[in-house]
């Protein structure tokens, strides 16, 4: 039989009598913590005891393996708790089917908010310091951190509290709770704790933080703020958003990144595509609020894609251009999707040139395709014909089809010419744009209007544009 003792926060009131009645009659004691004032309480109460060995592996090796009975493993506090050990040894006991049973005393956790006092009736979070950052915490809920070895422990906690908390937020270090004798509790902003000391029976409790005065950092910043402005007391306006509300600030969005792009703006660029993120991270945040996903599950899908379409990165698949590149990706997307068709998956919702030449492209690289670019242009032609017969037959249904024919063609030029036909047309609209406008402004500054402008007068007046808005930087 092995009895999982605790010893309590230190004090000897925490230790709870059947601990200690326990730990008097077992035939051999071991300690995690032979150092932990606890330790001093069964050396005065007679009761010998060793070290417990180490790594975890040789403990549980080394009590699975003891002949003596009753053992008792204690450790500081409770059993369950900031003692991984004590769990590794009950689940290594329990898989073995060898009796093991707890003896609970309680944990340092109520004697730290006891030595201040601080209520915790809206939760406590618990967390090993040395984790961070790799734990994600919320600061509007206290916090108490265990795991200060050292001075140096408490340096590196204090940098990752940074990104959380204003320097002058003030938290409590805890030293000895649990043993009246010993209690300190001192209070120090955040960037003056390093100035006190620390050990491993040190206990850093940090209050809950107003969102107003939190200090938001980086990517897991962003994602807080996002949560705060969908939270129930956060904005109205974003609180009312769906999937639905959102799409045409997608849109938008996106479209706005297209333009910092064309105008070749860095300033432009790093703004909007923040802006395209906070649309992802606001259709991630209301998704989490029913348990569909959050933003750290679209991140991690988009790592295991990544990675599992390239082979050639991350596994032996070996490929010279970017069209096997290409070939490969649709392949193995085709297969992960298990889609049918090459064609499958391109969104219907895409604008209209933009979706003809990707089903254009997926097309081709099958093999459905012009031997040259001048085998497309041969088509054009032929495609410009069958319109115009369409146009002399008034048939509205036949001029749309044949009008459509012609673009797609088009769009296919635009392919094998190497050009994006979107791009291509979103330019040129804008270089219309600035001709049309420029004639505009002329007409006003000549106080004529545009509508009293005959056809030779508009050539005209159309060429001057082109040379005057063309020739701009």
């Amino acid at each position: 039989m092995l009895y999982l003792v605790g010893l309590g926060a230190g004090g000897a009131q925490e230790l709870s009598e059947a601990a200690w009645q326990t730990l008097r009659r077992a035939q051999r004691v071991f300690l995690t913590h032979p150092n932990h004032p606890s330790a001093r309480l069964l050396t005065l109460a007679g009761i010998a005891f060793e070290s417990c060995p180490q790594p975890a592996h040789e403990a549980i090796n080394h009590l699975l393996n003891a002949q003596e009975s009753p053992l008792a493993l204690a450790t500081p506090g409770h059993p369950l708790v900031a003692n991984p050990l004590a769990v590794n040894i009950l689940e290594a006991f329990t898989a073995a089917q060898r009796p093991v049973r707890l003896v609970p005393s309680r944990s340092f956790i109520e004697p730290v908010l006891e030595a201040v006092p601080m209520p915790a009736s809206e939760g406590l979070q618990v967390l090993p310091a040395q984790r961070l950052p790799h734990l994600r915490f919320d600061p509007t809920l206290p916090a108490l951190f265990f795991g200060l070895e050292s001075p140096d422990c408490l340096a590196r906690l204090q940098q990752q509290l940074r990104r959380h908390y204003p320097p002058d937020f003030e938290m409590l270090l805890v030293h000895a709770p649990g043993d009246p004798s010993r209690t300190e509790v001192r209070r120090a902003s955040l960037h003056t704790l390093t100035q006190l000391p620390a050990d491993a029976n040190t206990y850093l409790l940090v209050p809950p933080c107003p969102r107003r005065t939190q200090h938001y950092e980086g990517f897991d910043g962003l994602v807080a703020v996002v949560a705060a402005l969908r939270a129930p007391d956060g904005c109205p306006w974003d609180r009312e958003q769906t999937h639905a509300s959102l799409q045409p600030h997608l849109l938008e969005e996106a479209y706005e990144v297209l333009e910092a792009i064309d105008a070749n703006d860095p300033s432009a660029l790093r703004e909007e595509l923040g802006d395209l993120l906070l649309q992802v991270l606001m259709h991630s945040q209301i998704a989490s609020e029913t348990g569909a996903f959050d933003i750290y599950q679209v991140v991690q899908h988009l790592v295991d894609k990544l990675i599992a379409r390239h082979p050639h990165v991350f596994g032996e698949a070996h490929v010279e251009t970017a069209e096997q590149v290409l070939k490969n990706w649709d392949k193995t997307k085709r297969q992960q999707k298990q889609r049918e068709s090459v064609l499958d998956g391109v969104p219907r919702a895409m604008p209209a040139l933009a979706r003809a030449q990707e089903i254009s492209k997926r097309a081709a690289r099958v093999g459905f395709e012009w031997e040259s670019i001048y085998g497309v242009l041969d088509k054009l032609r032929e495609e410009e014909q069958e319109l115009r017969h369409a146009i002399e037959s008034g048939d509205t249904k036949r001029i749309e089809s044949e009008i459509g024919d012609l673009l797609f063609t088009v769009v296919n030029i635009a392919r094998h010419a190497k050009v994006d036909a979107e791009q291509s047309l979103r330019v040129m609209v804008e270089r219309f744009v600035r001709r049309f406008q420029w004639m505009e402004a002329e007409t006003a500054r000549q106080n004529r209007p545009l509508e009293s402008l005959s056809a030779d007068e508009w050539e005209a007046l159309w060429q001057q544009a082109k040379r005057a808005v063309d020739e701009q930087p």
